[in-house]
């Protein structure tokens, strides 16, 4: 799942989108790190090995989505992983309206959820515990694990570095940003039945435990040309880096199975 997520949004000084997002998950959980999908041509995006499905995800049609979990302290046991979401929105074909739809016709197949989707000039943001539409106004907006733009602590850490930035960040700043240790203060704590203890653990924008931490960074970004780069830096055990990899992805283009553009380190 995606722990944080900070974007900006048809936004005149940082253009039609740029999003910055850390994914924490357990470090046992088998990832496959961002790059194209061999099964469909034209879509990048990390993926689940364990689950299925993916965190983030964009195709060259402009088809975009990330999940979140809702954190309210009330385990769920789903029949499906979340991260199919994301899967089946950037790869399908419906509309975002209709599969809002779906997804409101379903919420009880998943553990609860946001979910941010839709054409990357046409966003919308899915709450699974309300069953809320909402079309992304213009701006910065941050998503973590609660609803849209919730003041959490490490969402407006982010939320203030994209306000702040005078055009889109570089690959090295924003990967900077999205490295932030800094734990939240006792009075700026959420509250979500987990306890202060793994409130505070959990309330950096980059977070480090022993066996659960952030394991990849992403910056994604659309052009007026509607050209996508996107970047990921990946983490293993005790935050050591494990790689980065960035491609470029143009409208219409399709990569076909078996081919490896980007670049990769």
């Amino acid at each position: 799942m995606m722990c944080v997520i900070a974007f900006a949004y048809k936004t005149g000084r940082l253009g039609p989108l740029v999003l910055l997002a850390n994914r924490d998950e357990y470090h046992r959980r088998e990832t496959a790190p961002l790059d194209w999908w061999q099964d469909h041509p034209g879509t990048l995006g990390g993926r689940d090995l364990e689950g299925g499905g993916s965190w983030l995800a964009v195709d060259s049609r402009g088809r975009l989505a990330a999940v979140t979990n809702i954190r309210d302290g009330y385990p769920v046991k789903a029949r499906l992983s979340r991260g199919t979401l994301v899967e089946r929105f950037v790869t399908g074909d419906m509309t975002a309206l209709e599969f809002a739809t779906e997804l409101a016709q379903s919420t009880g197949d998943y553990a609860p959820y946001n979910l941010l989707f839709g054409q990357t000039d046409d966003l919308f943001h899915f709450h699974s515990r309300t069953g809320r539409i909402t079309r992304v106004t213009p701006g910065v907006h941050t998503l973590s694990n609660a609803t849209l733009d919730t003041p959490w602590f490490k969402c407006q850490r982010l939320a203030d570095q994209l306000s702040c930035a005078p055009r889109p960040p570089s690959e090295d700043d924003a990967f900077e940003w999205l490295y932030d240790r800094h734990a939240a203060p006792p009075e700026l704590l959420p509250n979500t039945g987990v306890g202060t203890a793994l409130e505070r653990l959990l309330s950096p924008v980059f977070v480090e435990a022993r066996d659960y931490g952030t394991r990849a960074s992403m910056l994604l970004t659309v052009s007026a040309r509607g050209d996508i780069q996107f970047a990921e830096r990946s983490f293993g055990l005790a935050c050591r880096e494990t790689g980065r990899r960035r491609y470029t992805l143009r409208p219409g283009q399709m990569i076909p199975p078996g081919a490896t553009k980007g670049a990769v380190s």
